[in-house]
């Protein structure tokens, strides 16, 4: 089979190549799945320069967590009537050399997941962490029912889900911050009630104006590092920070702000999800593409053998939505 690796970190021109490798076969309680489409995110790109650690847990890794296809094979104690069905695939790279810039992956049946008959395979390729990451940051310490919410990066991949998935849990008031005109109409398209360009506003005095002075009840926060500071100044008293991303490892907290307003912070990684709360967001996720709630945003379709310029668009944080590569040859020839 095709497949894209790396066995050494460094740029991404200078690490990804194309190989033939062996098709994998599935052991009991596994399934192969054909790829379709390969999903590219942040934590890949990271993964592969090395931002993480320059030591590679394997001799050889074929990236990204995210895919979608078809399950042509399956191990013993599968169900038969898995064969055959159109899937969506989390994990796929986590704690694991194959990922899914290959033909073939085989993994645990449960880390494949029944799409969506509505779902296109593409668009499934972003659901095992872009999707899941903001349906669950919705769902984090009792919800955002009734709450004021403001939504860092609000026209990112997770943002841009996260805005809608706010408006669907029943938020009273959606608030996007963002860093173009372009994103703006992304976010408002989203159902963000308030759209705020932290380039050239003042992020806090717009979000007090907006919010009649009362601040926001939760902020779904991409980058602690970068906004902690306004995090705080902006936050209602008993308001909470999910935060999901940061630019640095280690961030100063602004003390007497967050304890004189009872303030909760809530850290969580979308690889690590419970069981449960895994399962509860898949649920809801499911619900919401199935009746067709969602938009989804996909900005750039690549082939596999395009990898590395999709590994630079993400790097460069100018693509706004997701990034995907097709991976059999039906996709491959529909994005030539």
């Amino acid at each position: 089979m095709r497949a894209a690796v790396y066995s050494r970190t460094g740029p991404a021109r200078d690490v990804l190549a194309m190989i033939h490798k062996e098709r994998p076969e599935p052991g009991p309680g596994e399934v192969r799945v054909r790829i379709a489409w390969s999903g590219v995110n942040p934590s890949d790109v990271k993964a592969r320069a090395g931002m993480r650690s320059s030591t590679l847990p394997y001799a050889q890794v074929v990236p990204h967590s995210d895919g979608s296809g078809v399950i042509d094979a399956l191990g013993d104690g599968v169900p038969a009537q898995r064969l055959g069905e159109r899937v969506w695939i989390w994990n796929g790279a986590w704690g694991r050399a194959d990922g899914t810039a290959a033909e073939w992956i085989v993994l645990p049946s449960a880390q494949a997941v029944v799409l969506p008959d509505a779902v296109a395979l593409e668009v499934g390729a972003s659901f095992g962490i872009p999707a899941l990451t903001a349906c669950h940051a919705v769902s984090v310490d009792g919800g955002v029912a009734g709450k004021r919410v403001l939504v860092a990066g609000g026209a990112g991949a997770v943002g841009h889900y996260a805005v809608q998935m706010a408006r669907l849990s029943g938020a009273s008031q959606v608030i996007a911050t963002v860093s173009s005109a372009e994103k703006a109409e992304r976010a408002r398209a989203a159902g963000a009630d308030a759209v705020i360009d932290y380039r050239n506003e003042d992020v806090v005095a717009r979000v007090a104006e907006i919010t009649a002075g009362h601040g926001v009840d939760v902020i779904i926060e991409v980058d602690f590092a970068a906004n902690a500071e306004l995090d705080f100044a902006m936050l209602a008293p008993e308001g909470r920070i999910v935060v999901y991303g940061s630019g640095a490892a280690e961030i100063p907290v602004p003390f007497v702000p967050a304890i004189l307003k009872n303030v909760r912070l809530s850290f969580f990684i979308v690889y690590n999800l419970s069981a449960a709360d895994r399962a509860a967001a898949i649920g809801h996720l499911h619900e919401w593409a199935a009746a067709g709630s969602l938009q989804h945003a996909i900005a750039l379709r690549l082939p596999l053998e395009e990898i590395a310029q999709a590994h630079e668009a993400v790097e460069s944080g100018r693509v706004m939505g997701n990034v995907v590569l097709a991976v059999c040859e039906r996709e491959r020839e529909a994005v030539a």
